[in-house]
């Protein structure tokens, strides 16, 4: 298996919700078949009903309860940056589950959930440098353990 992710798909209760949610926070998708597909820089994030997704995977369909052990990440190029993605979650009917502060290893993050409360980490880490394009580049611990 060749190390990388193509597509990410969240399980959502209401896919009108859902899709309104993301599209408030500045992202564009195309709904094919009661599926959104959003191009997030070199992978997809898709959107598909939980019941529906439970099912493709082979699985029975249950209740959301709670964390999921599942956090998304979306690192930024400054500490304002987070501030005000946060406060466009709370405008688009996300929760903030995290103030921003500086966390116990130095920098600026903090997270939200979607509405069907999807976990995300929004971060300012100067330490995980983005490309012009978004994409980050995993530092070399040089043997941190």
């Amino acid at each position: 298996m060749e190390q990388r992710i193509t597509l990410i798909t969240l399980g959502v209760s209401d896919l009108v919700r859902s899709k309104a949610f993301y599209e408030a926070l500045g992202w564009r998708g195309q709904e094919v078949a009661e599926t959104v597909f959003f191009q997030a820089g070199g992978l997809g994030f898709v959107l598909w009903g939980r019941d529906e997704l439970a099912r493709d995977c082979g699985l029975e369909p249950t209740p959301a309860r709670g964390f999921g052990g599942i956090a998304l990440a979306h690192n930024v190029r400054s500490e304002a940056e987070v501030d005000a993605l946060l406060a466009a979650v709370e405008r688009a009917g996300g929760t903030v589950t995290k103030p921003a502060a500086v966390n116990a290893i130095g920098f600026y993050s903090s997270a939200f959930t979607d509405p069907d409360g999807h976990a995300w980490e929004v971060a300012h880490n100067p330490g995980f440098p983005l490309a012009e394009d978004g994409s980050v580049t995993i530092p070399d611990f040089g043997g941190l353990a």
